[in-house]
């Protein structure tokens, strides 16, 4: 066999180097990719554009697609920012969670409450760039569930029961992996609310007392 075989004549000028990127690629994996990109381009495109339909002031084409858009938000895009906060919140809520466990052994078992939110403060303090999960998930969760619900803890409308739906999901998310050899039949979640106490060269007399609400039990 020749071993010259492949090389450039001697003295001819040498192939032109295989450009970079998607052009050096065969024309079939050019197209692929291409089509690939564009699909990521759109459903980019579209989410912004449903986004901005949510937060923008009302309007004809948000109006005329309601349905599409709350669809499309609730509730993991959710969106709850506004310019200015004059009224900025002065209490301190801590969503905590219990379970009632199937041993492997058979035995029913109720667990103590824990504190969800002290978790995800741990995680957030001292972070220099903590999750958006840590800092606004299980909180955002929860006041989608009160917006929803009535002070008897009756959902209104399908909002209600979806907020019910995540919530539990985000709890079950939390809880499930530390009871990997029993099976978790129930689980209840409650709100521990207390006032941030006024400063100490203020007047103002502050009820510090923790002020629970608890929601019925749920059937996984």
């Amino acid at each position: 066999m020749d071993s010259n075989e492949g090389k450039p004549a001697e003295g001819a000028d040498p192939p032109p180097p295989r450009a970079p990127g998607i052009a050096g690629l065969s024309t079939p994996y050019r197209v692929v990719a291409a089509l690939a990109l564009g699909a990521v381009a759109v459903a980019a495109c579209s989410h912004l554009a449903l986004v901005f339909l949510h937060v923008a002031p009302a309007n004809t084409v948000s109006r005329q697609h309601a349905r599409t858009v709350d669809g499309w938000i609730y509730p993991e895009f959710e969106q709850n920012w506004k310019l200015f906060a004059p009224n900025p919140l002065q209490q301190n809520i801590a969503v905590e969670v219990r379970a009632q466990v199937r041993t492997g052994g058979g035995d029913l078992i109720t667990t103590g409450w824990r504190d969800l939110s002290a978790e995800d403060g741990a995680e957030i303090r001292h972070s220099l760039l903590p999750s958006h999960t840590e800092q606004n998930e299980l909180r955002r969760a929860w006041d989608f569930f009160t917006g929803s619900h009535d002070a008897d803890n009756e959902p209104s409308g399908e909002r209600g029961e979806l907020s019910e739906e995540y919530l539990r999901r985000i709890a079950m998310a939390r809880i499930g992996p530390d009871h990997r050899d029993g099976y978790v039949l129930r689980i209840q979640l409650r709100s521990a609310t207390r006032a941030v106490p006024a400063p100490e060269w203020s007047t103002e007399t502050t009820d510090t007392q923790t002020y629970h609400r608890e929601l019925p039990w749920w059937t996984v």
